[in-house]
């Protein structure tokens, strides 16, 4: 079978998430998607060298919205904590805080990554491949992208991506961005934590390389 390159480009979202993405069931109520303090925190960038288009937070649940929240952990400030079980990404503070982001997180329990790691590596409007393992999972889907899609507008990876690594080895696992705004709160990508673009734009600003990441183990049954 025979599939052009542009024809994936098309349907790159669908591409790097493995899976046939839809609108949301639940919408996020009226109050909180009406909220100015949010309109005004998820509305349109024009200030980076590709637009970054306002998040329509009907297609969000208002739970992953980011926000300050009490946090306590053993961690030190600075570093980042995610939990794939409830779709939350925690950056520590002081005092018992943490910024909370709401994420989605890998499809296939196997495919998300566990344990320590470091961000040693941060770009803006990133480049996307897929992994050797993508490649040999799916090589019809993956194979004619083996060479990579540059940054840009409608990129998966979004306007920002931190790369984890561990033992001065790459792991493939990213934080980035998405172009899939409703698939936050669920089980979707390859195994990369995806954040809203908006959310995704402030992490980079507040983490340097170096920052410590815990992933927590991720379980077959989650309960919300």
């Amino acid at each position: 079978m025979s599939i052009s390159r542009r024809s994936f480009i098309v349907g790159l979202p669908l591409v790097l998430g493995g899976c046939a993405t839809q609108q949301p069931q639940e919408m996020a109520p009226k109050s909180s998607a009406d909220d100015p303090y949010y309109l005004t925190m998820y509305a349109a960038i024009d200030t980076e060298p590709f637009a970054v288009p306002a998040i329509d937070l009907k297609q969000v649940n208002p739970r992953f919205y980011r926000q300050q929240v009490s946090y306590h952990t053993d961690e030190k400030p600075g570093t980042i904590v995610v939990d794939p079980n409830e779709r939350f990404f925690y950056l520590i503070q002081e005092n018992g805080k943490a910024m909370r982001y709401g994420v989605g997180v890998g499809k296939v329990e196997a495919f998300n990554f566990q344990g320590e790691a470091r961000i040693a590596r941060k770009a803006e409007w990133p480049g996307w491949r897929p992994t050797p393992d993508m490649i040999a999972r799916d090589p019809e889907r993956y194979g004619p992208l083996k060479d990579g899609l540059p940054g840009g507008a409608g990129n998966p990876l979004g306007p920002r991506a931190l790369y984890l690594y561990r033992d001065n080895q790459d792991t493939y696992y990213r934080l980035h961005g998405t172009v899939e705004p409703w698939t936050i709160g669920t089980k979707v990508s390859s195994g990369c934590i995806r954040l809203l673009n908006q959310d995704i734009m402030d992490l980079y600003s507040r983490v340097p390389v170096g920052t410590k990441a815990v992933v927590l183990p991720s379980m077959a049954v989650v309960t919300s």
